[in-house]
């Protein structure tokens, strides 16, 4: 989930059966959905959000051949090897991302800072949120450029949709996609697509060597993906995520994270995300930036 958004507002009521739709989509349907997603992902569904859930969910019942609903849950819920196969698709279809380079920038000269001052050894970072890699590659290109010609580091980056993670990997963007990030970046960070890949681009090698994609669901235990890949971390980018959990779910992350940022190390979270009620793991440091005690 870069900054990736996630779903909705809790909500108490249920949508009511439409007339025209190709599915029934009942109110007890969506509540199955809205109970399953949560008990999986940790993702609260608002009210508000039942046509989205109809139109994502759809596209399973049609390309798996299932002719309601109902059934599909059933299947979902009672059938271990559907389960097995199908489950990620559900946890991609209600998961949505929303991303792109240099979003928040006020994050990455604070980065960049923080990065230039260390004298140890190369940073280790983690974005949480991967998506479909924007943020993640905008972090890498500050890693760089803090760097100053040194070892840059590694970042790893996770998502929970194996999709986006897919995405992300390849590094390719339309040119419109990558203009925030300046001619300069763009010259250095990017290689142009000519002929059937004209109007795209895609991250350079070097970039995308510092970076190592792994699926993560935060609500999963262990982590054993972060357990191979640093003892401490010096930054964790965990942006635009938390405020689709619930408080107890919040703190619950909060205080998985926070052991695994070495101290002093950073945390940047959403604009919308605050954390000053966690001062025993965390203080803050700037807007939407904290630094572990």
């Amino acid at each position: 989930m870069g900054a990736r958004d996630s779903i909705g507002a809790a909500g108490a009521a249920s949508p009511p059966q439409e007339s025209g739709r190709e599915y029934e989509f009942h109110a007890r349907d969506f509540e199955r959905v809205r109970s399953l997603i949560y008990d999986l992902a940790g993702i609260r569904l608002g009210e508000n959000k039942q046509n989205m859930v109809y139109s994502r969910l759809s596209r399973r019942l049609r390309t798996l051949r299932i002719p309601s609903f109902a059934q599909y849950l059933d299947r979902l819920e009672g059938e271990p090897r559907f389960r097995d196969e199908e489950l990620q698709e559900f946890i991609n279809a209600l998961t949505t991302n929303l991303t792109s380079f240099y979003r928040e920038a006020h994050h990455f000269p604070v980065l960049a800072d923080f990065l230039s001052g260390r004298r140890e050894a190369p940073p280790r970072l983690w974005c949480a949120a991967a998506s479909t890699g924007e943020e993640v590659y905008t972090i890498a290109m500050t890693m760089f450029e803090a760097a100053g010609g040194g070892d840059p580091g590694a970042l790893i980056a996770t998502d929970i949709d194996t999709k986006v993670l897919e995405t992300a990997a390849r590094g390719t963007y339309k040119l419109d996609a990558i203009r925030p990030c300046g001619d300069e970046r763009m010259r250095r960070w990017f290689l142009r697509g000519k002929g059937a890949n004209e109007g795209m681009a895609r991250v350079r090698p070097e970039l995308a060597r510092i970076v190592q994609f792994e699926r993560l669901n935060l609500l999963e235990d262990g982590w054993p993906q972060l357990d191979a890949f640093a003892q401490k971390l010096d930054a964790v980018f965990c942006r635009n995520v938390m405020i689709y959990f619930d408080k107890a779910t919040q703190r619950d992350i909060l205080r998985r994270i926070a052991p695994r940022i070495r101290t002093g190390g950073l945390l940047f979270v959403g604009h919308s995300e605050n954390f000053t009620d966690c001062r025993d793991l965390f203080v803050l440091r700037g807007k939407t930036v904290y630094q572990r005690t």
